[in-house]
């Protein structure tokens, strides 16, 4: 057979078929193998590289997915290696990945909203965020659905409570401005789930707001309230996130207090908005700054609680066992009698407000859950039994006499 018709047979060209005839005269079977076979590539990487992957793997970054695992290594150990080295690493050493990849479910996706500030959405993630070092937490915040970036004031709790939103809608409206509209789920912080109606609410037709949808109203946000789950997912992904690579984090910092965890968390925003934030599709804000809303409250004002108390003769009113004095005010003499407006601020202070204006101030701690409502309470007194009247011996017998005639006249009658 010639040298054509073999690299014919076997899908050489002519040339490299006389090239191998010529390598296998040489030194035999051994040079039909091609030149690389069993030669180690150039770019692979090191033993010594490969074994440390694995050794921080296993301790120190224990319980790290593969893409933080691959964003930790190259930031602290300057590896410079790729996601897909790692994750073949890790396998061929025995090690999985701590999260399943599940199969996908068709949805339907909903497309960003265009501007950031048109919408946030907020939720509490109650978790064992400290992987038991501390106290069970919520961790309560926000995200902009134009570019996800988590919003400031994203902070630990010990339960999920409107103390913490308000605090997240204070550090929002501070940073940037108030979005147009929030879109979070049907808890009874931001609606009213009861069925206890006042006299004055069935007259209005509605019932009152609580504390964050008052604050809402006044800043003139529209509350979008969420059916499932599901239809908040891009917040319900966030908290997957977080309680991967926050808790790996925060094992790594030792963090084993709610004060450590927020004093951490505070400089993990900006980390976590750096990597995962994107650019809105329009340039332009609709965050809407507060000194072009034309409040006539600011906003630790608004994001504050508010009651209502009736004004004592002597210029004072009582709430949660402390008294505030009202001084006089050039508008008016005196306010006894007078229904005003207490807000109590998220650092605690009580300020006192009639007809949007500010009377009085008390400095006092900061709120641990929100005051209670204003409820008209109705007191039904009790009937009162009838006077006995004590006689004398002869009216007495005047009555006596007199009943006994009535019965007369009342039997001939018959």
């Amino acid at each position: 057979m010639s040298v054509t018709d073999a690299a014919r047979l076997v899908g050489l060209s002519v040339r490299q078929a006389r090239r191998v005839c010529r390598s296998f005269e040489a030194i035999g079977s051994a040079g039909l193998a091609h030149g690389n076979a069993r030669r180690p590539p150039s770019n692979r990487i090191a033993d010594a590289t490969r074994a440390l992957i694995v050794e921080q793997a296993r301790t120190t970054y224990v319980g790290f997915n593969d893409h933080h695992l691959t964003e930790m290594l190259n930031a602290h150990h300057a590896l410079g290696v790729s996601r897909a080295s790692v994750q073949r690493i890790l396998r061929s050493a025995g090690l999985a990945s701590p999260r399943k990849r599940r199969g996908r479910k068709h949805r339907m996706r909903r497309e960003r909203r265009g501007r950031a500030g048109e919408l946030l959405l907020w939720d509490g993630s109650t978790h064992d965020w400290l992987e038991g070092r501390g106290p069970l937490m919520c961790l309560i915040g926000a995200i902009d659905d134009a570019t996800g970036a988590l919003m400031p004031g994203a902070h630990f709790v010990p339960n999920e409570c409107a103390v913490g939103y308000l605090r997240v809608l204070l550090a929002t409206i501070n940073a940037h401005g108030a979005p147009l509209a929030i879109y979070m789920d049907r808890h009874g912080i931001f609606r009213r789930t009861d069925d206890h109606w006042t006299h004055a609410e069935q007259l209005a037709g509605e019932q009152d707001l609580t504390q964050v949808g008052c604050a809402m109203r006044e800043l003139g946000i529209e509350p979008i309230f969420a059916l499932s789950p599901q239809a908040k997912g891009r917040v319900e992904r966030l908290w997957g996130t977080l309680q991967d690579r926050l808790v790996s984090e925060m094992r790594l910092a030792n963090i084993a207090t709610l004060e450590a965890a927020n004093t951490f968390i505070a400089s993990y925003v900006v980390r976590f908005n750096g990597r995962f934030a994107q650019k809105a599709a329009q340039k332009d804000s609709a965050f809407r700054p507060l000194k072009k809303m034309n409040l006539a409250y600011a906003a630790e004002e608004i994001c504050a609680f508010r009651i209502e108390r009736k004004v004592r003769n002597d210029n004072t009113v009582q709430t949660e066992g402390c008294v505030i004095e009202i001084p006089a005010h050039p508008s008016r003499a005196t306010f006894a009698g007078a229904t005003v407006q207490l807000r109590q601020l998220l650092d605690g202070t009580w300020r006192v407000f009639a007809h949007d204006v500010r009377i009085a101030e008390l400095t006092k701690s900061a709120p641990s859950k929100s005051p209670p409502r204003n409820k008209k309470v109705v007191k039904i007194k009790p009937a009162k039994e009838p006077k006995k009247i004590k006689l004398t011996f002869k009216q007495t017998q005047q009555r006596l006499a007199k009943e006994q005639a009535q019965n007369r006249t009342e039997s001939l009658s018959y």
